[in-house]
């Protein structure tokens, strides 16, 4: 995964900067990387030049259009189905910020993390 982050830099850049153009967001494509989504947002923010908030939605909207479910995912609204999240900071002004997941909401149902985000890894 790590010798592939040049050339994914490269293409995230020029695709970034190109007019009209759709980046959708999708780490689980590349092997090893399941899971690592956040690393995927802050590479994008920090080494692509993509905004925070184009970047959070390729995951959403752009993703769900892209594989022909924009009418039922990629929105929050009434009719769509949609896991929520909650992060520790505001990811429009600092991108790690998707590190620090506080819960997880799927089917009505609230999943928090109890343990610490530098067990997990990362740090608060």
């Amino acid at each position: 995964m790590l010798r592939d982050m040049p050339e994914d830099f490269s293409v995230c850049t020029r695709l970034v900067h190109m007019p009209g153009a759709k980046l959708v967001f999708g780490t689980d494509a590349t092997a090893g990387a399941h899971g690592r989504n956040a690393e995927e947002f802050i590479g994008r923010v920090q080494h692509c030049g993509q905004s925070p908030m184009a970047a959070l939605v390729a995951a959403n909207s752009v993703a769900a259009e892209a594989i022909g479910m924009g009418e039922q995912l990629g929105r929050l609204a009434p009719g769509y189905a949609a896991d929520i999240i909650a992060l520790d900071g505001d990811p429009l002004k600092d991108i790690t910020a998707v590190r620090r997941v506080v819960f997880v909401m799927r089917g009505g149902k609230i999943y928090k993390w109890e343990g610490s985000h530098v067990e997990r890894g990362t740090s608060k």
